[in-house]
């Protein structure tokens, strides 16, 4: 499969993200585009409409693929998209880890590529999901939050939008860009002297994504 090549966000957004307090709302045309990866999107809408507070399972494969990786790691890649990088596509948080949308075909190449470059052991727990596969994305509304279970101390991090779906046709990095962003976050992890939890305090996670500035 070819290789997927960087290309500026046909429709950009004007709303910044913020990941404190709230999640990320999904706009009409974000759940019209995670509807199309279902064989019937209008009766996808439909469910979506009478309940919007459940989680959905989406396939992957056709509209995008997804990069699953541990919640730490995902910050720090998270970060680098956007202080170093072109930013990214839409992204969750789900039961302790992040969900990158990524272009269609980037779970079928990032394996290799990891597997080639010298950073990749580094990566920690990498989950590609394309073809075939299928992923639960959280709700469409921004103001679900899932009560989490005994001893767990995050519940905001159990399933919520960080950078959630805002256009009809949102641009999607490729496995190229994902391979850069996992090597800068595992450079990063290797030269950092803080000491990282499990469960992130309140000033990690509220960094703000401004996505207008996604290219």
């Amino acid at each position: 499969m070819s290789s997927t090549r960087l290309h500026p966000n046909p429709t950009p957004a004007t709303a910044t993200v913020s990941g404190a307090s709230t999640a990320s709302a999904v706009t009409t045309e974000g759940a019209a585009w995670l509807a199309s990866a279902e064989t019937y999107p209008r009766s996808a809408l439909t469910h979506w409409r009478t309940r919007p507070t459940a989680p959905a399972v989406l396939p992957c494969g056709s509209v995008f693929d997804v990069v699953s990786v541990p919640a730490v790691f995902g910050r720090r890649m998270l970060d680098r998209l956007w202080d170093e990088g072109p930013g990214s596509g839409p992204v969750a948080a789900h039961r302790g880890r992040m969900l990158l949308f990524a272009a269609p075909g980037t779970a079928q190449r990032l394996p290799s590529l990891l597997a080639w470059e010298e950073w990749g052991r580094a990566v920690p727990g990498v989950l590609c999901h394309g073809t075939g596969d299928a992923v639960t994305v959280p709700p469409i509304t921004a103001d679900h939050r899932v009560t989490p279970p005994p001893g767990r101390l995050e519940g905001h991090l159990e399933s919520r939008w960080l950078v959630a779906p805002d256009a009809r046709h949102p641009w999607l990095p490729g496995p190229e860009v994902m391979l850069w962003a996992c090597v800068r976050a595992a450079r990063a992890a290797a030269g950092s002297a803080v000491r990282i939890s499990i469960f992130p305090g309140g000033d990690q996670d509220a960094k703000v994504y401004d996505v207008s500035r996604r290219r």
